[in-house]
């Protein structure tokens, strides 16, 4: 069994990230060898890195995880702050796991996931090849309401195929 936290990165005001990450969670329930669980960053309270304690039940949630599956917005060309503080709060807590990426944008959110695999990479978080790239104008009625295009099934499928794959391998490296 791979473990998964299904991390929620935007914390912005009627953001769509917490219905991709239910979606992305039923999916996954239909796929054996995977148990997922939404982490929600908003709901750890984090400080800007530097400016205050860490928050242990944070680093103690990500901790207990063997990968990843990272919502991600796309934020002027990048991933959210809020994401990036949640990844350079921790450090081990992150390293030798696996993750997947779900983004969404006007481009798909395409330049937040690259920005990210690099970011991932830091952290030594192996990044799988399949990613769910959705679009504001065709996935989300009004831009407000998730409606996923069933081609992007065959994709987070994929996904969940090599987070399965990889999160198992990881593990020996634990």
């Amino acid at each position: 069994m791979v473990k998964l936290g299904i991390i929620i990165g935007s914390t912005r005001e009627g953001r769509v990230s917490p219905q991709v990450a239910a979606w992305v969670n039923e999916q996954a329930k239909k796929y054996e060898g995977i148990q997922t669980e939404i982490v929600d960053v908003q709901a750890f309270d984090l400080p800007f890195v530097g400016t205050g304690a860490a928050n242990p039940a944070f680093g103690e949630k990500i901790a207990s995880f063997d990968g990843f599956i990272f919502v991600v917005a796309e934020y002027n060309h990048s991933i959210t702050g809020s994401l990036k503080n949640a990844l350079d709060t921790l450090r081990p807590e992150w390293a030798n796991k696996v993750a997947g990426i779900v983004s969404y944008g006007s481009l798909g959110g395409a330049r937040a996931a690259e920005h990210l695999r690099g970011i991932l990479g830091e952290l030594q978080v192996a990044d799988v090849r399949s990613h769910v790239a959705l679009s504001m104008f065709t996935d989300f009625e009004g831009w407000q309401t998730f409606q996923p295009a069933d081609m992007h099934l065959a994709n987070l499928t994929t996904q969940f195929e090599q987070l399965l794959r990889w999160g198992t391998a990881l593990k020996t490296t634990r």
